[in-house]
């Protein structure tokens, strides 16, 4: 499903970039966080998750062409950043963890959540 999100959608020139940004944040980016508040995060999940977010902005905002000398350049990531003006997909992950962790301490005693995140485990473990 998602690769024919992408090669359907943000392959087209014609398309414009306001509505390409507001398919890729309303879209596809809820899809890829989904739970993102549970998950072990490695610094190898990191980085893929980083690479994803640039080649999709690369692939939004495509290549841009030089008016006075009529080449095409590619976009570095500082470009991309500061055309796309939103936190990076890292920041947002971290956000919702901080949120989430809040919403568990705001728990009471008696939930599970809660137990899991401040108790300590007594006895053994059953074999």
């Amino acid at each position: 499903m998602f690769a024919i999100i992408q090669c359907r959608i943000f392959v087209f020139q014609f398309t414009i970039h306001n509505s390409k940004m507001k398919m890729f944040r309303n879209i596809i980016l809820p899809v890829v966080l989904y739970g993102c508040e549970t998950w072990l995060f490695t610094m190898g999940e990191e980085s893929r998750l980083r690479v994803f977010e640039k080649s999709e902005l690369k692939r939004i905002f495509g290549i841009k062409g030089d008016e006075v000398t009529g080449k095409w350049e590619r976009q570095y990531n500082e470009e991309l950043n500061d055309l796309y003006s939103s936190p990076n997909i890292i920041w947002v992950i971290k956000s919702r963890r901080m949120r989430w962790m809040g919403d568990v301490a705001y728990m009471g005693d008696r939930r599970s959540a809660y137990r899991v995140l401040v108790g300590r485990p007594e006895g053994r473990r059953p074999l």
